[in-house]
């Protein structure tokens, strides 16, 4: 396996999290895949989690788990932050999980056109 260039391999991750909508949102894998490392989404969640939203302007709180769960909400300081975010957008949370995922959802792979 090729050596991943760390700083690279974010700036990937944040030039797709940047381009997610307001009021929808993907996931982790979804990002790993779009960027060419489906195998890597728990790095994905790891640079989520170390990227300071405020600061850099780049929507973390818009990417969750596979099953639409605030996984990363933890890393947003007070654990209501994330689904705050998300719902000043129109996104529903029930029990820390997006309400209609599948709609909700934005596939980088399906949206973005090269």
């Amino acid at each position: 396996m090729n050596k991943i260039d760390k700083a690279s391999f974010i700036q990937a991750v944040y030039d797709i999290v940047k381009t997610i909508p307001s009021g929808r949102a993907t996931s982790y894998g979804a990002v790993a895949k779009a960027i060419g490392y489906p195998n890597l989404s728990r790095m994905v969640g790891r640079v989520m989690s170390e990227c300071d939203s405020a600061k850099t302007g780049i929507p973390a709180f818009r990417v969750v788990n596979s099953q639409g769960i605030l996984s990363g909400k933890d890393a947003f300081g007070s654990s209501g932050e994330m689904q705050k975010m998300l719902e000043s957008e129109g996104v529903t949370i029930v029990n820390d999980r997006i309400k209609n995922w599948k709609a909700i959802f934005w596939d980088p792979m399906d949206e973005i056109q090269i």
